[in-house]
């Protein structure tokens, strides 16, 4: 049974041509340009990365020359396993959609070393409508007011966030000493632009109290915080 199993192992491959060999790459590079695309049209400016960009069409071609060695031969595939299993991947990912675009690269990859082009040219065709329609979507952005003040100011501040975003204003931190006390809200974009007032902002607001001394607006965009 043994002898048998490593005989089929070493005998279950197919010989691919060099003809087939040369298809499979140029299907590859032309999928791999719809990728880089893709991404390219997709992505703002903030997030765009042409490095990775250019390293998803290799990442297609590498993947399709992977398939191209392993073929269907059993026993290279189990051995290619083996080997990949200790490469580790410590890159960071800034936009949840590169996951996607690395995964989308290596199922092309795979589909164009083993010819099947028909089911990488339908699926790709819905993937990369899908993204570039869904690509637009635009990040939930987020404000952070920072307020510093000295501690007699407390509840005059607290009245003011209250009473000028009508209690949609939430409260993230509050720190105090003897002297100072800062305070951290998280407000919406939509809240904070609902409620931006043209004849008096709220930092002008926040000035007319006695204490205060420092007001600061930040946006929390969860692209930049990854």
């Amino acid at each position: 049974m043994k002898e048998t199993l490593l005989k089929y192992l070493a005998e279950s491959s197919n010989t691919i041509s060099v003809e087939q060999i040369i298809v499979n790459f140029l299907v590859a590079i032309v999928f791999s340009l719809i990728i880089y695309l893709s991404y390219r049209f997709s992505h703002s400016r903030v997030v765009y990365s042409a490095r990775f960009n250019v390293s998803l069409v290799m990442l297609t071609i590498i993947t399709t020359m992977v398939m191209a060695v392993i073929g269907n031969n059993v026993a290279l595939s189990l051995g290619m396993v083996g080997a990949l299993s200790i490469v580790r991947f410590r890159t960071a990912i800034k936009d949840p959609r590169d996951a996607v675009y690395i995964f989308w690269c290596i199922v092309v990859g795979i589909c164009c070393g083993a010819s099947e082009y028909l089911i990488v040219s339908i699926g790709s065709a819905f993937i990369f409508l899908f993204l570039l329609i869904f690509g637009y979507v635009k990040s939930n952005d987020k404000y952070l007011l920072v307020i510093h003040s000295k501690i007699e100011g407390e509840s005059n501040i607290e009245k003011k966030i209250l009473l000028y975003y009508n209690g949609k204003a939430l409260m993230r931190v509050k720190n105090t000493t003897a002297e100072k006390i800062e305070y951290i809200y998280e407000i919406s974009k939509y809240i904070m632009d609902k409620y931006n007032k043209n004849d008096s902002s709220i930092t002008k607001e926040l000035y007319l109290i006695d204490g205060v001394t420092a007001v600061n607006i930040v946006c929390q965009n969860e692209d930049i915080n990854r």
